[in-house]
């Protein structure tokens, strides 16, 4: 079973809370909007706990520290494809100008034999969580109902 571990950054504004989320990069998301949004996640192993995968993936996708403060339990959800994914909301501001985002290597275009590299997350930005919804892989909305209950 494919396991995935992320960090959904969330703050308070005078639109209410805020989530940050990612654009996915590459060719197959670049010219779609809806449900190519997502947490800063990746993948790991059972040598790995969740948590440690989730704050290694936040500086893998992001180029940045994970940020420091208590850490709200999501838990989890299984998108279409089958991924499980563990999810914690923390609370921290971040200037989506400061992300560097890691690098992905792949086949492009398919069956060429040529490899190109291409960022995990094309962009990055604050949402409402209402806007979130909209945008968000699907599986995923179930973090943002959590993280409304939490907040209020």
């Amino acid at each position: 079973m494919r396991r995935s571990a992320g960090l959904l950054l969330f703050r308070r504004s005078g639109d209410g809370t805020q989530v940050l989320l990612g654009h996915m990069g590459g060719p197959f998301h670049a010219r779609r909007g809806a449900g190519s949004w997502t947490l800063p996640k990746g993948e790991y192993t059972a040598e790995e706990s969740a948590w440690d995968a989730a704050r290694r993936e936040f500086r893998e996708e992001l180029g940045l520290a994970p940020p420091d403060g208590a850490a709200v339990p999501l838990g989890e959800v299984r998108q279409a494809g089958g991924k499980t994914v563990t999810a914690w909301a923390v609370e921290a501001d971040l200037d989506p100008a400061a992300v560097v985002p890691g690098t992905f290597r792949m086949e492009w275009p398919p069956r060429s034999g040529r490899t190109a590299e291409f960022p995990e997350l094309g962009r990055v930005a604050w949402f409402t969580l209402d806007a979130a919804r909209e945008v968000i892989v699907p599986a995923q909305r179930a973090f943002l109902d959590r993280l409304r209950e939490h907040s209020h």
